[in-house]
């Protein structure tokens, strides 16, 4: 069908006897029309005005477009249209990830009989529900008249006719409540409900108050009558008792660990009851058309979400990532340093970090002398980097750049509400808290590093005569590490993996809370069995302490490791960027050059971009658990000028409070005692 540019062609071409591929594109071809430009909501709506007026001018043109419409309906189901478009055809998460993606990049076909097909080819932009919703009562009571089918059973006395819509839209409510009812009987949602919420048991009755409603309702259409408004009142309320059951449900996961598939299969029960109610207005209210109007541009918009692999993971992984932001909310908190015995500790625990990495300096340049192929050599490095960062959680030290990702989101709940009397100094100090603990963090690191480095290099040149790497692997790591090179990118590179191995960690504690594995642990019969009852409750709190740290230090370690050489495999030269590990480096440089690489201009340049490297680690993975925090705890409106200006005051008139803290007043030193971070 070549492509239809005006009315008087359109309306030519209209032809109810044309075959079913033939008529459908007709009214894709008349939807572009009316849409245009997608510009205007009035021009589209006058572009409806005069196709009503042309249709009304010409009385053959009026039985051809009604011949047409009839032929249309009875051709293409508009129930499943009404019921189920929008809705996944399953249940489960991951199925519908994939089936949007099969949506967005398998084309349709007009030749079909399947109305929520044709629909997302008709009313394929978000501009058509704009000017659907825009639509007047009169232009719609005329588009009523002129697609008015026949009605769909013989009139009665005992029961009046109805038409072909309000029959369609009985039906689809039909359908609708029996899903309803349906997800509120399934095991996943009805053991995590409250107890009153099963005990009220409102999806039991829900069938059969619709089945009331629709007696009464077929019994006399067009009759408003006291029995039809108990009988929709009591529907309604039955609805409102369903959704609030169903509400329960997120108490529990809140409670005790988030399913994205439990969230997915709740939030398509919320739009199945409000879909019920928008089909009841269609039949119900006291503008039917307006209300129908209103569903169909609803229906456009669902249609677009329907094809939004965004709005999917968006809408089903918020709760996901409100608890990975608390969770590590509660983490960050004991990363943050504010009175210098605190302080002090960070230092030492910093320390302790820094000395195993040096351990893991020795063993990544053993590793890749060994001449392994790529995978294997990125393996190896992944094990060595995962088992120093577990050694470092199991001796209770710490790695600088780790804590970014664990501290942003304890940052972001103290921008709930700025606007109490104090609360912007008091953020600001807490910022003040936040950059003493990471600077301390660093200096830690590197200050114990450096040192041992140097002695287990010292040691191997006495024990085997040669220091940790040759003049020519000292070269390498100039020529790598320098600023001048890519250390930029491969440093934010880092900060990012930094990020998500604290959101790895997050969902991973989640998981092991939501299928509740320590209690598992502690009281499974097997488990009891094999380790004893007291060894199984110890391995029980063990893990449920240490899961998030655990699944963290591994997750980090294989992606330094293993993501470098799957990169490689597609031939981008990626490599890892950490501060710590960088410095070790460095270090093992000097030992190999001695005094003479400090007269070397590449020497000075790669101290400069571990500088760098350490600013990007940092940052890199504090701005992205920030921003996550930031939608988890729903914190908008932020008034970022204010709080600039009151962190510069507070540089400019206490620079000293962001490298050492304040010596703290006696009470007050009590005080954070007691406090709970303290």
């Amino acid at each position: 069908m070549k492509p239809l540019h005006d009315l008087p062609e359109l309306l030519t071409a209209l032809n109810p006897q044309a075959e079913l591929v033939q008529r459908h594109l007709w009214l894709i071809a008349l939807f572009d029309w009316l849409r245009g430009d997608c510009r205007s909501v009035a021009a589209s709506v006058a572009r409806i005005k005069l196709l009503l007026d042309a249709v009304q001018a010409r009385p053959e043109l009026t039985a051809r477009l009604q011949a047409w419409w009839q032929i249309l309906v009875d051709t293409i189901d508009g129930t499943a249209l009404l019921a189920d478009y929008g809705f996944a055809s399953r249940s489960a998460f991951i199925s519908e990830f994939f089936e949007r993606i099969r949506l967005k990049l398998l084309p349709c076909t007009p030749e079909t009989s399947d109305a929520s097909a044709l629909f997302s080819l008709v009313l394929c932009h978000r501009f058509d529900a704009q000017w659907l919703a825009a639509l007047d009562e009169p232009a719609l009571a005329r588009i009523a008249v002129f697609l008015q089918p026949p009605v769909t059973m013989e009139a009665n006395a005992s029961r009046p006719a109805l038409s072909q819509w309000q029959s369609t839209v009985l039906e689809a409510l039909t359908f609708c409540t029996s899903q309803v009812s349906a997800a509120g009987f399934t095991p996943e949602l009805r053991l995590r409900m409250s107890v009153p919420a099963r005990e009220a048991a409102p999806f039991h009755c829900l069938v059969q108050d619709f089945e009331t409603l629709r007696d009464v309702y077929l019994a006399a259409p067009a009759d408003d009558s006291d029995e039809r408004q108990a009988a929709l009142q009591q529907f309604r309320e039955r609805l409102e008792a369903c959704r609030s059951a169903a509400a329960t449900v997120y108490s529990h996961l809140d409670a005790n660990g988030i399913s994205v598939n439990l969230v997915f299969q709740l939030r398509q029960l919320r739009e199945r009851l409000l879909r019920i109610r928008a089909l009841m207005d269609c039949l119900f209210s006291n503008h039917p058309a307006t209300s129908t109007a209103r569903l169909l541009a609803r229906l456009v918009s669902v249609g677009q979400e329907r094809r939004s692999l965004r709005v999917l993971i968006a809408a089903n992984s918020s709760m996901v990532a409100a608890k990975v932001a608390e969770r590590s909310s509660e983490t960050g908190e004991h990363y943050i340093t504010r009175t210098r015995s605190e302080y002090r500790d960070m230092l030492r625990a910093a320390a302790g970090g820094g000395a195993v990495m040096s351990i893991t300096t020795l063993i990544k340049f053993i590793v890749l002398s060994i001449g392994l192929s790529a995978f294997w050599s990125g393996f190896y490095a992944g094990i060595n980097y995962a088992l120093s960062f577990v050694l470092i959680q199991l001796l209770h030290w710490t790695v600088a750049t780790k804590q970014p990702a664990m501290t942003a989101p304890a940052m972001a709940a103290k921008l709930k509400d700025l606007s109490a009397p104090g609360a912007v100094d008091d953020f600001v100090t807490e910022v003040t808290h936040l950059v003493r603990s990471q600077v301390a963090a660093v200096v830690g690191n590197l200050a114990l590093v450096v040192p041992c480095v140097l002695l287990i290099s010292g040691a191997l040149r006495f024990a085997f005569g040669a220091p940790m790497i040759s003049v020519k692997e000292a070269d390498h790591v100039l020529h790598s590490l320098t600023l001048f090179g890519p250390t930029v990118l491969f440093a934010a590179l880092t900060g990012v993996l930094l990020f998500a191995s604290s959101i790895i960690a997050g969902w991973a504690e989640n998981w092991f809370v939501l299928h509740r594995l320590d209690s598992a642990l502690r009281y499974n019969p097997r488990i009891t069995a094999a380790l004893g009852a007291h060894r199984a409750g110890r391995w029980a709190h063990f893990m449920r302490d240490n899961v998030s740290g655990l699944t963290a230090n591994i997750s980090l370690g294989l992606m330094f490791g293993l993501i470098p050489a799957f990169a490689a495999f597609f031939g981008l030269d990626l490599e890892v960027r950490h501060v710590t590990l960088s410095t070790g480096q460095m270090a093992a440089v000097a030992a190999t050059l001695g005094l003479n690489a400090l007269n070397m201009p590449a020497f000075w340049w790669c101290l400069a971009g571990i500088l760098v490297t350490g600013v990007l680690n940092v940052g890199v993975s504090f701005y992205f658990a920030f921003r996550l925090a930031l939608r988890a705890h729903n914190v908008s409106g932020v008034d970022r000028v204010r709080i600039h200006w009151a962190i510069s005051a507070r540089w400019r008139s206490a620079p000293l409070s962001f490298f050492w803290p304040a010596k703290e007043l006696p009470g007050k030193a009590a005080a954070d005692k007691e406090s709970p971070h303290g």
